[in-house]
């Protein structure tokens, strides 16, 4: 069976939807093909929606918020187990589906399930699993298959004793002590979780520091934060060994000698593309470092009606910069305008606490030579940071000290990831840090902590 479209996307992940998505408002014929059970891609089943939702659920039921106010006294549930946890999960992917389903079907894009690969540059052929075939050809192809845990082959993954950031998922108990290797994005998130509900993680990374693409302040901040919660970092330790002594003792051996025992352990060290099963030779295209396409700034690969989204091109590999990826494809492919480049794009890391920033580091600017000025309040300042029970969170804005061009926006804390975007519209239009002091914020908001911030920065002048 053949058919033709406008565009055909492979992978229906956050990347994969947005270009359909576009695609469709501008009436192209568009399907996306995607694995049976597997529409919305990893983004809903195994990655940010499930682990967000996990760190909500935890925040409740470890009673966070209500411990940290001062007079109230609460009692973390010891016999919290992970059915507990999961249950919310599946509702909240539940729901999510069913938006999604609704939104292909509105917009008129035809789901095809089942195995993509490419037969030439402009068709691909979909295995059901179950002995069908369909043929689609199409104007465009868009290359949204996302990436997975990558496995070294040296680690004895066994999806019971140590895991991958997917399996962890299928975890069958709370443990006492965990492991964790690597203290990227993942690793930290998932180190604070299981931290909160009384794990004893160790926090394992060849880097010297954590999140290293993070301004080394907030970063710093977020260790002291890591330690209090009784979180062992091991940084600057490669892992040379990892084996299964028995059931519930698992040893992570580093090169210098150390030897680290949990009950359970999670490695999180890099990910790659999900190109394997593509056949990209037969579209006259290449997978680079990790499975991972090279594209150009309108994300067209080498071939240039194929275009590649999302986390299969790499860093920064977040859901909502895939989003915007997608909806850029699709609109250079179509010669849709598009207000802006994009290029000061937000990062959310729901680590506990919350880590947010857009624009340039401190690190960053003075490696440019670009003469700034730095301006903090802590939460602790503010009114809502006290009545929240957030003594610990920081906003910092960093600004050029001869225009008060706004350069960077950094937070650590309640609510991080919703605040940056305040910061964010003002970085798109260039504007400088006096607007938060010329402009009027509701009280008590934790948002008055721009005004705290820049008056901050700008008393340093």
């Amino acid at each position: 069976m053949s058919s033709d479209f406008d565009v055909v996307v492979i992978g229906s992940g956050p990347a994969g939807e947005k270009a359909a998505m576009q695609a469709a408002k501008v009436r192209q014929r568009v399907a996306v093909v995607d694995r049976p059970g597997a529409l919305g891609g990893n983004c809903l089943h195994t990655a940010t929606i499930p682990s967000k939702t996990l760190r909500e659920t935890i925040l409740y039921v470890a009673g966070v918020k209500q411990r940290s106010l001062y007079g109230i006294q609460t009692t973390f549930r010891k016999d919290v187990t992970v059915d507990d946890l999961m249950r919310r999960k599946e509702a909240v992917i539940a729901g999510q589906l069913e938006v999604l389903e609704h939104k292909l079907d509105r917009n008129a894009v035809t789901a095809v399930f089942g195995t993509a690969r490419f037969l030439d540059p402009n068709r691909i052929e979909v295995l059901d699993g179950e002995g069908g075939r369909r043929e689609l050809g199409a104007r465009f192809i868009v290359i949204a298959t996302g990436s997975r845990p990558a496995r070294d082959p040296s680690i004895p993954f066994d999806d019971k004793r140590i895991y991958d950031s997917d399996s962890i998922l299928r975890l069958d108990r709370v443990p006492r002590t965990l492991t964790i290797v690597g203290a990227g994005v993942i690793g930290c998130e998932y180190a604070c979780m299981f931290a909160m509900l009384g794990t004893k993680v160790t926090l394992i990374d060849a880097r010297p520091r954590v999140l290293d693409f993070v301004d080394a302040e907030i970063a710093e901040l977020l260790v002291a934060r890591m330690r209090d919660l009784g979180i062992t970092l091991r940084l600057g330790e490669a892992v040379a060994e990892v084996r299964c002594e028995t059931a519930d003792r698992i040893v992570a051996e580093t090169r210098s000698g150390k030897a680290v025992v949990g009950e359970k352990l999670l490695y999180a060290v890099g990910r790659e593309g999900n190109t394997g099963g593509l056949a990209l030779e037969s579209a006259g295209l290449r997978a680079g470092r990790r499975g991972l396409l090279e594209v150009n700034g309108h994300f067209q690969t080498a071939v240039p009606h194929v275009y590649a989204v999302g986390d299969v091109i790499g860093f920064p590999s977040l859901a909502a910069t895939s989003m915007h990826q997608g909806r850029l494809a699709m609109a250079h492919a179509f010669g849709v305008p598009v207000n802006g480049e994009g290029t000061r794009l937000p990062y959310g890391i729901f680590t506990i606490p919350e880590i947010s920033m857009v624009g340039e580091t401190e690190e960053q600017l003075t490696r440019a030579c670009v003469p700034y000025e730095v301006g903090q309040a802590f939460f602790r300042e503010i009114a809502r940071g006290e009545i929240v029970g957030d003594r610990a969170g920081m906003l910092k804005l960093l600004f050029e000290r001869a225009s008060h061009r706004l350069r960077g926006v950094h937070i650590i804390g309640e609510k991080a990831a919703e605040l940056v975007h305040i910061g964010q519209a003002v970085l798109a239009f260039g504007g400088p840090v006096d607007y938060f002091v010329d402009n009027v914020f509701n009280y008590p908001t934790l948002s008055e902590a721009y005004k705290v911030a820049a008056l901050n920065g700008l008393n340093r002048l």
